[in-house]
């Protein structure tokens, strides 16, 4: 496996890589990787011949008080479980390779990014269209590969990519659990241990409102009931517990369609993030 940090070295090694036949793919991570990432890389590996990774903390998707120094950067330990997963291309750029001097366009991806996450950290989508936009510039592959626990990050890339007439196929990847339910995530290891056990309240709390939705319950007696699941764990504040269109992310008072259940809540000085699929009988 190759570490590449500038553009040009990238393109020089891309180049080689296309002149040996087979498609590439792509997945875009921030480092700190964990089973959740090498189920994405499995998933490159079975449909591309060359697979691309790259470790960029963006600081674009951070607003000023959240946890851009803090966030987690370990790229001797990451490069070691890439090269053992049989990884191409490690591309690990700066942030000034990434946004040189002078940088002054930004991607804005309407109507899916605007409630949920959106609504709660304003700008952060923007952030991140932007810098997929560059790295799908930057690599041009043929497949690009995220995880379904960022469902609505998910949703505006799908948009994005769409829109701009890519030809990238965007694959969405189900979301790893730990043996707890947890979803698995970088993030995960600001937890203390007592944090950690009552964060399992979130996914039992997704897990309970879906089997209520799906066998008729009210969804906004269903939807305070899980507000209240997670406030008794200890989670506060709790940015959104929702039910919405799958597809376009619009918030559904009536369990009527195939839908998505999404939650954000912070425990401790952690935000967690989740979701879960809810289908029609």
């Amino acid at each position: 496996m190759q570490i590449v940090r500038t553009v040009a070295e990238l393109r020089e090694r891309l180049a080689g890589l296309r002149a040996d036949g087979g498609q590439v793919a792509l997945v875009p991570t921030m480092g700190a990787l964990h089973a959740g990432h090498l189920a994405l890389v499995t998933e490159a590996k079975a449909r591309a011949a060359h697979v691309v990774v790259s470790i960029f903390v963006n600081p674009t998707q951070f607003a000023p008080h959240e946890d851009f120094d803090a966030y987690p950067r370990r790229e001797a330990a990451d490069a070691r479980l890439l090269e053992a997963a049989g990884v191409a291309v490690l591309w690990a750029p700066t942030v000034a390779e990434m946004y040189p001097q002078g940088f002054a366009t930004n991607i804005s991806v309407s109507g899916v990014s605007e409630g949920l996450d959106g609504a709660a950290r304003p700008g952060h989508f923007d952030g991140v269209a932007t810098v997929v936009a560059k790295l799908f510039a930057q690599v041009r592959p043929d497949f690009a590969l995220f995880g379904e626990k960022d469902y609505q990050q998910l949703a505006v890339i799908r948009r994005m990519a769409a829109d701009l007439d890519t030809g990238i196929e965007i694959v969405g990847v189900p979301t790893q659990r730990d043996d707890d339910g947890l979803a698995l995530s970088s993030r995960n290891a600001y937890l203390s241990d007592e944090e950690r056990l009552a964060a399992r309240a979130l996914p039992r709390a997704l897990g309970e409102a879906a089997a209520a939705l799906t066998a008729g319950a009210d969804v906004a007696e269903t939807l305070a009931a899980g507000r209240r699941r997670l406030a008794e764990a200890g989670f506060d504040p709790i940015d959104y517990f929702a039910l919405c269109d799958a597809a376009a992310l619009a918030p559904l008072d009536r369990f009527d369609r195939p839908a998505r259940l999404l939650v954000a809540a912070r425990i401790g000085r952690t935000r967690l993030i989740d979701n879960l699929e809810v289908s029609v009988a």
